[in-house]
Parts: C-alpha cells; structure tokens; sequence
C-alpha cells in the first residue's frame, strides 16, 4: 500500500524533468501527502500536461464521491479485471509526481516511519490511473490512484508491497494513450530496482497529517 508521500521538487524542476508542455498547475511542495489532498499527475492530451487532481479515485460510472476515499491504491495484479479500474487502466494513464514516499515497520515501541527515495535525489513518477468527471455544480473533478506492485528488496524490509514507479524512458510508453496492450502496460509495473533507491528512519511526527514540514524528510535524530 501507499497512503502517504511527499513531493519536495518545486514546479519548475517538475516542468523541466519530466517534459512538461502545459501547466495547469503550480503545486507547491507537499511533505506529508495524504488521501483526499490535491496531488500534481502528468497526464498526455497531445502533450504532457501538470495539473492538480484529488488522491482518491472515483469511477465515471458510481454517484458516490466518497467511495474515492478508499480507492488510493490499485493493485498491479488485478487492474486489468477490476472493474473501477480497468477502462481508466487503457485509456487514462498518468503519472503521480514524488520524490519519495513513506513506510511503516512494525517495531516492539509501534510503528515506525521510514522515508524512500531514488538515491539521485530526482523527482519520479508513481504509476497513476486518472478520472475526469464533472459535478452536480458543473465543476470539472479530477481523481486519481497510485499503483502498487510487490516491493523489491529494500522495501521489502519493512512491506511487501510498494508504488509501482514508472523508469524515465518508460514515462512516454506509459503516458501514451494509444497504447491499449495489456501486456505491454502491466510490464511496466514492476518493482524498482532496490539499488538505485536507499530508505531511512524519520521522525514519527510524520504519523499525523497535520505536520507537513521539510524536517520530515530528515534521517531521525538530526
């Protein structure tokens, strides 16, 4: 599962990273993300787009807005048969930006944080599904999930489970969406390789929401 990240890289850097042709948003840093807040996705309309959309997927087809609460996470193994997933899995691709995210091990004094990131330091993209829908006020909503896939070997330390993230020169292929193939798509969505990422204790202030500063992403203790 995922249910909590950060996203340190200011606009600019995200523009420039991933390719960014149009922003239609300018989200500012966010260091303790969680379900239910404004995330910036990259989606493809011809171009790569940055815009805002709501952690929290809702399928076209239900009337319940907060079913989104709950569907945060897909998994990679079943995305192609579930039914809230599986048109927005071949037609509405996007990738959720990050620069890392966070886990929790079970310890003998509780639960303990632990923060994850590429060792470059760079912001990457989650695998991300998307939905646009327009509410009963005629505003334009947009919901998105994060994909999870099984954790490599460093995650796999405290989970089994992690975001599935997109490889830099897959982003195209996954953002592409003319590309339907079942196949293809789901070889996208395999564990990151553990040695280009490293993973460290934080503080447990990151266990609340309501804290949202840069000293969470610090080693604990410093």
């Amino acid at each position: 599962m995922c249910g909590r990240f950060a996203r340190s890289s200011k606009p600019d850097v995200i523009i420039r990273e991933f390719g960014v042709r149009k922003a239609l948003a300018g989200p500012e840093p966010g260091y303790n993300i969680s379900p239910g807040q404004d995330i910036a996705i990259i989606t493809y309309q011809g171009e790569r787009q940055l815009v805002a959309c709501k952690w929290g997927f809702i399928p076209a087809w239900t009337k319940d807005q907060s079913s989104g609460y709950k569907m945060i996470n897909a998994r990679a193994e079943t995305i192609v048969e579930k039914p809230a997933f599986k048109e927005a899995f071949l037609k509405r691709r996007c990738l959720v930006i990050a620069d890392g995210f966070f886990e929790w091990e079970k310890g003998n004094k509780g639960r303990i944080p632990f923060y994850i990131r590429l060792r470059s330091g760079m912001p990457f993209g989650f695998a991300g599904l998307y939905n646009s829908r327009t509410s009963s006020e005629d505003k334009d909503i947009c919901t998105c999930t994060v994909i999870t896939t099984v954790a490599n070997e460093l995650c796999a330390q405290i989970h089994d489970r992690m975001p599935a993230i997109i490889p830099k020169d897959k982003e195209g292929l996954w953002l592409d969406p003319a590309v339907r193939d079942p196949d293809v798509l789901l070889s996208l969505l395999r564990p990151y390789p553990a040695e280009e990422m490293e993973m460290y204790a934080v503080s447990p202030d990151v266990n609340s929401p309501k804290f949202a500063s840069p000293d969470l992403l610090k080693p604990a203790g410093k």
